[in-house]
């Protein structure tokens, strides 16, 4: 009867008038369990969300101030040096680039100057003209440097995912097979194939959908001791129209080392492309996906937990021999034997996330660090895919600080127009943000945790990323730059990588608050939870075109007006006349999953749970939206078009 007795009061009463059956009372009992987390996660309500802070993981305590630095050089992040390797480099080293542009005529001049290694980890290689002019750039690289007086060490190292670099018959992996064929001895391709996919599933999964269950989503790009870490891949739309984020570390071979030995440590655990487009599993390595997964997820994790923790090791040794005075130079002799290396006034931590070889840094440092955030703190927090771990979401609901998060609106997801089952994956997208959104609202956190959207003409928006602005400061002193979404897949399918760049100095801090402010571009716009799509086409045409005539004398303030929504739930609704242009990716009538029906005349009424929409219709200049502080939610009735963005 212990059985009986660890289940639910209501079971255990049941179950008292029969004796001698403890299974029924597990039985039971599990299923009153499921029963109670389901409701608990309808209601979205639970207390457990206000001892967050208690439940993480403890991290230790610095009493320092925020942003200063004791005479031994620890600042209140130090703790993330006794997970992952800590470098500290000057912020004159530290460039955050801002376009796409940008960072593809940086990636073609950084190739053309490389002397002895490149190294670049993508999920995969496009295959049009823009992605080709990158690859051209390699070969003429590659035949400089046989062509030298003097032999040249050169190598090239590729690491790209095998599933989504072999769709199709054009795929990444045609576009570097003429680079294998030519440079066998310079050029290495690897690619990496979860163990999770095998058997059964790998032949039932459709070749399109058989990524989502895990791949290599890690973007780094290194050239000699040069990096960039970004979150964007190597294809066309990345060069051009895709919004991401981008940071340039100059000259810092320690880091250029580590991430030279994290790729290739995943590329010995990763099959090996060959001139005939076969592939090969490195020897003495179990196969990843007809070997044992066991077997393979541990080799995997020593050769990845090897890198990590002898580069570790190494740079505590630097510390410990420049902070207490165990080196061989002293600043004198460094200065006499021309050392002029400013000293560090930034810090870099780089954090992997694997959670098919069980290594879960990344997740560790980013729920630490949501947990530490003060009440006065702000966390800015954006993805272009929004769907939170619980964990994560938890903290953000559970935790004191402000929370900012920029999302990808609709029609910039990078899926807005697909075909088929992928063209709904926005309206899934907008489906989750609604009911994050409501979880706030029954907290009463909207004040504290704010929705907003990022929306630009005919661009898409992939970016990803944490910024931390600490009490009273109006610059962030932490940010968080990579491949991880803070997502599910993130967490526990892919591989990941990002680096926390924590500084003291103001110019890298306004570098990364100006990137933070306007996203890319001045055009491109932060829209709050609250405005309607209309409302954003009609400012972003007032931004595109010329001023005309003096306008009249302003109309009195609209009053607002009150809408009660499903009961607990209101608006403040306000119609405010705006001019309204048409979108290209539009239809001219759309449908918004906001709690009530709005027309262009201006009535409302209420519609049922299951098909609540706020619609606007019927073409003209201009027309009067709503505006509402409750976040609309868009249902899935866009104008779908031909190709999307993977």
């Amino acid at each position: 009867m212990a059985a009986a007795a660890a289940g639910p009061v209501l079971w255990r009463r049941l179950l008292g008038l029969l004796p001698g059956r403890p299974g029924w009372a597990a039985l039971l009992g599990r299923l009153s369990d499921r029963l109670g987390r389901n409701r608990d996660r309808r209601r979205r309500r639970s207390p457990w969300l206000l001892l967050a802070p208690l439940l993480s993981p403890a991290v230790p305590q610095v009493t320092s101030p925020p942003c200063c630095l004791c005479p031994e050089g620890v600042h209140r992040f130090q703790w993330i040096r006794n997970l992952v390797p800590e470098f500290g480099v000057s912020s004159s080293h530290v460039r955050v680039l801002s376009s796409p542009a940008e960072f593809f005529e940086l990636m073609k001049g950084q190739i053309n100057v490389a002397k002895r290694r490149v190294v670049m980890a993508s999920l995969y290689l496009g295959t049009g003209p823009l992605e080709q002019e990158l690859v051209d750039c390699l070969e003429s690289t590659l035949e400089k440097s046989l062509q030298a007086k003097f032999p040249s060490d050169l190598k090239v190292s590729i690491l790209l995912d095998f599933t989504r670099g072999s769709r199709g018959r054009k795929n990444s992996r045609t576009m570097l097979l003429p680079l294998l064929q030519r440079f066998p001895e310079q050029v290495r391709v690897s690619l990496f194939h979860t163990p999770n996919l095998r058997g059964l599933l790998r032949l039932l999964i459709p070749e399109r959908f058989n990524e989502t269950i895990g791949l290599q989503h890690i973007k780094v790009y290194l050239f000699d001791n040069n990096v960039i870490l970004s979150g964007a891949n190597l294809s066309d739309s990345y060069f051009t129209n895709r919004q991401d984020r981008y940071v340039f570390l100059q000259d810092c071979a320690e880091i250029a080392d580590f991430f030279t030995e994290l790729v290739d440590a995943v590329g010995d655990v990763s099959l090996q492309l060959q001139g005939d487009d076969t592939v090969h599993v490195v020897e003495g390595m179990v196969h990843p996906y007809k070997g044992d997964r066991a077997a393979y997820c541990r080799a995997a994790n020593k050769r990845v937990m090897d890198v990590i923790n002898s580069a570790r090791a190494r740079q505590q040794v630097l510390h410990a021999q420049t902070f207490h005075g165990d080196s061989l130079l002293t600043q004198e002799d460094a200065a006499a034997a021309g050392d002029r290396r400013p000293a560090p006034d930034t810090w870099i931590y780089p954090l992997i996330q694997m959670k098919p070889f069980e290594i879960q840094i990344d997740e560790i440092v980013t729920e630490s660090l949501l947990t530490e955030a003060e009440r006065g703190a702000r966390v800015y927090l954006t993805t272009g895919y929004f769907n939170l771990t619980q964990a994560y979401m938890d903290l953000v609901l559970g935790t004191r600080a402000e929370y900012q998060i920029l999302l990808a609106s609709p029609e910039v997801n990078g899926f807005f127009g697909a075909k088929g089952v992928a063209g709904a994956i926005p309206a899934a997208y907008v489906h989750i943000e609604r009911q994050f959104y409501r979880a706030v609202c029954s907290l009463g956190q909207q004040e504290r945790v704010q929705l907003q959207e990022y929306w630009r003409r005919g661009w898409t928006f992939h970016a990803k990323g944490l910024w931390l602005y600490l009490a009273g400061s109006s610059l962030p002193c932490l940010t968080l730059i990579g491949s991880p979404n803070f997502g599910y897949r993130s967490v526990h399918r892919d591989l990941e990588a990002q680096i926390a760049i924590v500084t003291e100095s103001r110019a890298l801090q306004q570098q990364l608050h100006q990137w933070q402010r306007e996203p890319g571009s001045s055009q491109a716009c932060w829209w709050p939870e609250g405005q309607s799509r209309e409302a954003r086409q009609g400012a972003a045409l007032r931004s595109r075109v010329p001023p005309g005539p003096p306008a009249a004398a302003a109309a009195p303030a609209p009053r607002p007006r009150e809408l009660r929504l499903c009961g607990r739930e209101r608006a403040s609704l306000t119609r405010t006349p705006q001019p309204l242009g048409r979108s290209k990716r539009s239809p001219e009538r759309r449908s918004w999953g906001l709690r009530g029906s709005l027309t262009r005349s201006g009535w409302l009424s209420p519609l049922g749970c299951a098909d609540r929409q706020a619609q606007v219709a019927g073409p003209g200049p201009t027309c009067s939206p709503w505006k509402t502080q409750v976040r609309p939610v868009f249902s899935a009735t866009w104008k779908w078009g031909e190709q999307p963005f993977l």
